[in-house]
């Protein structure tokens, strides 16, 4: 019989407690703009039959005061039964009381009512803007250089000349302040290279006090499986320095005594800006022993530097050999206070830039590169993992919340920007629409919506890890053993 062990249970438990995390926020969102649609619905004296979060059959409903409050079993959104508003069975399922049958509301509360959703997601956005400005946003290293830490061998970039610590001043005439990251992405290398249609693609950068500039062909990388298209890229990454995330018991990492949030500087006197840098250093001398310049901090003021001679060695079970490092991908985290105001206007740039990159004829980004509640659940917890990660979530939902309100807002019907035109155009006609032609509208654009909903998760389900598993310097397994070490590396380090 087996027993779970203490880091077993322990990883049982963080896995339990992110997902109660990232379940309380996405239904915080839910239930916020749904209360929006509600609230306005009741003051305007429209009937509301149901209040539910998520679809499908209910797992938990009861009715209070003539209102169907419920939760289903499906997780991917909510609503608000409002049969005055427009006929919406299809999505919501049979009401009480038909649409033809109910007195008519009036276009302007029509108006009110659709809007009022957008408008509560708004405000919640701006309630976490301000609490991501008291506490902060945490910033990786990477989201904020536009400076060169690895270029791909034989890759675009690598073909041009680019290289390890050139500083990229402009994409295709557009100014870029860092490499990759998300928030407002016009500033983004990576974003200008995917939108940009033109077969070479200039880039201005500045090699030691130097300006040059560079035409790049990028390329795409062909799809693996069914995952969402890749997009065009000119393959490097940003400088980062190597950051410990976890060391792994007895390995020679461990015995030369490295401990997390160490930074390693420099391999064999080689300034390193990239982990793909230390690995391809540690690959040239196999089996040899590499010299690391670490810096530890000591406190917030002071640190320490020194190096250490460390043996790789080949873990139980493997056939490479391995510092026994497990390193964080993101690099040192720093704390920005951006005001509630800069969030949301990012926020809202970041949206019309996609939108705008969709919309655009020819473009490399689709609909497949858009996410639905299962990528945003998944995002949500990535986020979580992070010792940051009630930070990370908190600045994730005003993105979220602007989107969704930014996204509802389009004049498509089924969305509250669509019952916000359908509303004006009877205002126009001086009449309501037929209920034939408004119940084919609202069914077709349902289908319409609940089809692209299926198409989008599809691709965000082929995300999950368990899809795929991919080797990143250090093996995925949670289980990483070493042998026995004979010799304990000694190390020396001068205060700095």
């Amino acid at each position: 019989m087996k027993y779970l062990s203490i880091p077993m249970i322990a990883s049982l438990f963080s896995i339990v407690g992110i997902s109660l995390e990232v379940i309380l926020l996405f239904n915080l969102m839910i239930v916020v703009h749904e209360l929006g649609h509600f609230l306005a619905a009741r003051a305007c004296g429209l009937v509301v039959e149901k209040f539910a979060i998520w679809f499908g059959k209910p797992i938990w409903s009861k009715k209070i005061d003539g209102v169907e409050y419920r939760l289903g079993s499906i997780p991917a959104g909510g609503f608000v039964a409002i049969p005055q508003l427009a006929p919406m069975e299809a999505l919501e399922g049979k009401t009480e009381n038909d649409y033809k049958d109910l007195p008519l509301a009036s276009p302007l509360h029509k108006i009110i009512v659709a809007a009022a959703g957008p408008v509560f997601s708004l405000l919640l956005a701006f309630v976490f803007a301000c609490i991501v400005w008291k506490v902060g946003r945490p910033v990786s290293e990477a989201e904020r250089t536009s400076v060169v830490g690895y270029v791909l061998p034989e890759g675009p970039a690598a073909k041009a000349g680019l290289q390890p610590g050139d500083k990229i001043l402009s994409v295709n005439g557009h100014p870029v302040t860092r490499i990759t990251g998300m928030g407002k992405m016009s500033d983004s290398v990576a974003w200008n290279v995917a939108t940009s249609q033109s077969p070479l693609i200039p880039i201005r950068f500045e090699r030691d006090g130097v300006e040059k500039t560079v035409e790049i062909e990028p390329c795409v990388q062909p799809r693996q499986g069914w995952g969402r298209k890749n997009l065009r890229q000119i393959q490097l990454l940003p400088a980062m320095t190597p950051m410990i995330a976890q060391v792994v018991k007895g390995s020679p990492a461990a015995e030369a005594g490295l401990e997390p949030h160490d930074q390693i500087l420099a391999a064999n006197s080689i300034k390193l800006l990239s982990l793909p840098a230390l690995a391809e250093i540690l690959k040239a001398t196999p089996g040899k022993p590499v010299t690391l310049t670490v810096r530890r901090e000591i406190n917030r003021d002071s640190s320490k530097i020194f190096n250490v001679s460390i043996t790789p060695q080949v873990p139980v079970g493997e056939k490479e050999a391995r510092l026994g490092i497990y390193w964080d991908q993101r690099g040192m985290m720093t704390l920005t206070h951006p005001t509630p105001v800069d969030q949301i206007m990012a926020s809202v740039a970041t949206m019309w830039e996609t939108i705008s990159a969709v919309a655009t004829p020819h473009s490399e980004i689709t609909l497949q590169h858009l996410s639905g509640p299962v990528g945003i659940m998944r995002i949500y917890y990535m986020l979580f993992q992070n010792p940051m990660g009630w930070r990370l979530a908190l600045w994730f939902s005003v993105v979220l919340n602007v989107n969704l309100a930014l996204l509802n807002l389009l004049p498509l019907p089924v969305l509250d920007g669509g019952h916000i035109l359908l509303a004006i155009i009877e205002t126009i006609i001086r009449r309501p629409l037929q209920h034939r032609v408004l119940e084919w509208i609202q069914n077709g654009c349902a289908a319409l919506l609940i089809g692209f909903m299926i198409y989008v998760s599809f691709f965000d389900l082929l995300d999950l890890p368990w899809m795929h598993r991919e080797k990143n310097g250090e093996p995925t397994s949670a289980v990483m053993k070493f042998a026995p070490q004979c010799e304990v590396p000694s190390s020396q380090g001068e205060e700095k």
